[in-house]
């Protein structure tokens, strides 16, 4: 379990927590019980993803894979034990009990099946070596990769006291940065090295994967990567400079190369 959360990685999720949390208030500590829930949930989902059953894959984050490491058999129960340590942590959340309900029913929706991950995961394996459409190939992404995104967004939120209409903005603010950060992610993997991505590159490709590139072209695909970022910032006009760090991390997901 160790071996796989230490490895490295963008925190990407975490740190989304924290600065939507930040928006409302000074005091983040409630905010890192499902900043680092949702970083379980992830990593979690990354080793079973690397298992030869699915992606079959050697690298992660620069290092050998954890069952390439330990064995299937343990990479399987290292997943399976940070998917309960993340519903652990959450259920630990010092916050009122009604928030603390909320953000478990918003990240456990995220990590499930219906618009939720693992879901989503299934709609990707289907797809392979198919022809599909723009719409399903929105909807795999959406759910596969945005859904834990855009939780950890809420959380953040959720967990700092935001309105119901403060949630609802960032909840869509959510929804274009994760599905921004997958697009992102298929370009990437046809344009980098394995090297400098930390992962096995072209690995799409060879899997005959529902990308972006593959269904966009390269071109279109960067076009709607910025579509996205600028959606998901005016999202968050109405906090000006309090949302500057994810006003950031928006613009940082476009151009980052890893």
């Amino acid at each position: 379990m160790r071996y796989s959360v230490f490895a490295g990685g963008k925190r990407i999720r975490p740190i989304l927590c924290l600065e939507t949390a930040r928006i409302f208030v000074e005091n983040v500590a409630p905010a890192h019980y499902p900043a680092c829930a949702t970083e379980f949930i992830h990593t979690y989902s990354l080793i079973h993803d690397d298992l030869p059953a699915l992606d079959n894959d050697d690298l992660r984050r620069g290092k050998p894979t954890n069952h390439k490491k330990f064995g299937e058999a343990a990479a399987i129960l290292a997943g399976d034990a940070l998917l309960t340590l993340a519903f652990e942590t959450l259920a630990a959340t010092p916050v009122d009990a009604a928030r603390r309900v909320a953000i478990i029913s918003e990240i456990s929706t995220a990590a499930g099946t219906i618009n939720g991950m693992v879901g989503g995961q299934v709609a990707d394996l289907e797809a392979e070596r198919k022809r599909i459409t723009p719409e399903m190939l929105e909807y795999i992404h959406r759910s596969k990769t945005a859904a834990l995104i855009r939780a950890s967004i809420t959380s953040g939120a959720l967990c700092a006291g935001a309105t119901p209409e403060d949630v609802g903005r960032l909840r869509n603010f959510g929804e274009s940065l994760g599905l921004l950060f997958q697009v992102t992610d298929d370009i990437l993997d046809v344009e980098e090295t394995s090297a400098a991505l930390g992962k096995t590159a072209g690995k799409d490709a060879a899997q005959q994967k529902a990308t972006y590139p593959a269904v966009h072209g390269l071109e279109r695909s960067h076009q709607i990567a910025n579509e996205l970022a600028a959606k998901a910032i005016a999202e968050l006009t109405p906090y000006a400079n309090r949302a500057a760090r994810l006003c950031e991390i928006a613009e940082y997901l476009v151009q980052r190369r890893a």
